[in-house]
């Protein structure tokens, strides 16, 4: 299981004090639209500069049509991140052409499908795609896998069953982290640490409870020592 940190702080000067406090340790840094948006491909520059180890996750979550979002995973290899994801709602026929063009670089990124963000509940997700989470998240999986993508986004509670109807490899990368039982805030499927261990969470993501605390490198020490 490795730790990703997410850099969602409201300002990039916020963002690269915090990298500087964890830049002795072996994580992984998630650069959302947000911090993209504001801070654009400088910010991914400056993120090496200061430990050429770190691996960067750019979670966009592109999701257009096919060709479009081909073009973007294109521009986005280019950048040298080393994971990215998609909508897995964007079809078999969009992650495929992903695929395609990913691989045709010679050291290409981690890919990952978007099942069900955890800021839904099942009410509301059912709202939008008339069927519960548990059931979709796993459709969505199974089209992620079937079109060649490394792995998935999803909650921790569906993690083991996704890996049951793809393969043990198959990634699953965790948002909604609370380590150490920290409030849920605007997250509706959170779990703690030990919860994302059981469910063999290959990647967790945890934001608020690192740069919230007056001890960021001591949280993130804590979380690896607990991995």
């Amino acid at each position: 299981m490795k730790l990703c940190v997410a850099l969602d702080l409201p300002t990039k000067s916020e963002n690269i004090a915090l990298i500087q406090k964890l830049k002795s340790e072996d994580v992984w840094l998630k650069v959302g639209l947000r911090s993209f948006i504001r801070d654009g491909e400088a910010l991914l520059h400056e993120i090496k500069a200061i430990n050429p180890h770190f691996k960067i996750f750019l979670d966009l979550k592109i999701h257009d049509i096919p060709n479009t979002m081909a073009d973007a995973a294109e521009s986005m290899v280019s950048l040298g991140v080393d994971m990215f994801n998609v909508h897995a709602s964007s079809g078999r026929k969009a992650m495929r052409m992903v695929m395609e063009r990913v691989n045709t670089f010679s050291n290409p990124p981690i890919v990952l499908a978007v099942t069900a963000l955890t800021s839904f509940d099942n009410a509301s997700f059912e709202a939008i795609y008339h069927t519960p989470i548990a059931q979709k998240a796993v459709d969505f999986a199974q089209d992620a896998y079937a079109s060649g993508l490394h792995g998935v986004v999803s909650s921790v509670y569906e993690s083991l069953d996704i890996k049951a109807h793809t393969a043990p490899s198959f990634l699953t990368l965790t948002p909604g982290i609370r380590p150490f039982g920290e409030s849920s805030n605007d997250q509706e499927r959170v779990a703690d640490l030990e919860t994302a261990k059981k469910q063999h969470s290959d990647f967790i993501v945890v934001g608020r409870p690192i740069y919230h605390s007056d001890d960021p490198l001591g949280v993130v020490k804590k979380i690896i020592e607990n991995i």
